[in-house]
């Protein structure tokens, strides 16, 4: 779960900011997210603030992965996977650098030793209007898993080298996937209807060869029996198969 600090334990600012209403994206020019390059190439990303936050949260794609330390407060740090991808799919190391980074980019867990660092998939979150800003929930706690994160600096030293400063339309970079995606799913459903279809024709071609064939047994065997005069019994050609052999 994601860890909610009271509002007794905040500065001034920080109260006022937790209790007023988010700004649209397009009130909030500034919107910065940091993007981070892995050491298998791929893209690591966090927002700023817990603004930011918000917008990732809503503005995600189906291939991230988001990544929070439990029990603390600390950012959102989020993996781009390639299309196709499982979680399953992801190395141990790839995991560890998102762990690291998430762990050095919260306040009280980079204080601790070890920590315990929560990850799913984008489309596991759950957001309701109800929630602080910032704050999420899962769709499904069973597909939630965790890992251990250390102070690694080498790691965070290492990320931070690629890190590029951005400020992007979240919004819009979202809904090109979203049609991109679409895009994928009607093209599988024609391949599929297409790989049907061919399985239909060929089902009825070799429906269509058995009774054919069925049709030159039964037509050979007539003939036969016509030239060695077999009996509906077939006694005929018994006696014809014993003289050949």
């Amino acid at each position: 779960h994601v860890h909610h600090v009271p509002l007794s334990r905040l500065s001034r600012r920080d109260r006022l900011l937790a209790v007023t209403p988010l700004a649209s994206s397009l009130e909030r020019r500034d919107a910065m997210v940091f993007y981070y390059t892995t050491s298998e190439g791929y893209m690591m990303y966090m927002g700023r603030d817990k603004f930011e936050n918000e917008d990732l949260i809503r503005y995600g794609w189906p291939e991230d992965v988001w990544f929070h330390v439990d029990n603390f407060s600390s950012a959102h740090v989020y993996l781009r996977m390639e299309r196709g991808m499982t979680l399953d799919d992801l190395s141990e190391e790839t995991i560890q650098e998102c762990a690291v980074m998430v762990k050095a980019n919260s306040i009280e867990g980079s204080k601790q030793k070890r920590v315990d660092v929560v990850y799913t998939r984008w489309k596991n979150l759950h957001k309701t209007p109800a929630m602080d800003v910032g704050a999420v929930g899962f769709k499904d706690s069973s597909r939630v898993r965790t890992t251990t994160a250390e102070k690694n600096n080498a790691i965070v030293n290492e990320l931070n080298r690629t890190r590029e400063e951005r400020s992007p339309d979240l919004e819009a970079e979202q809904a090109e996937r979203a049609a991109e995606w679409r895009r994928e799913q009607k093209r599988k459903k024609q391949e599929e209807a297409q790989r049907e279809k061919e399985e239909r024709r060929r089902r009825e071609e070799e429906k269509k060869l058995r009774t054919y064939e069925g049709l030159v047994d039964n037509e050979e065997q007539k003939t036969y029996n016509d030239e060695h005069g077999a009996s509906e019994d077939q006694s005929a050609a018994v006696a014809y198969e014993d003289d050949f052999m």
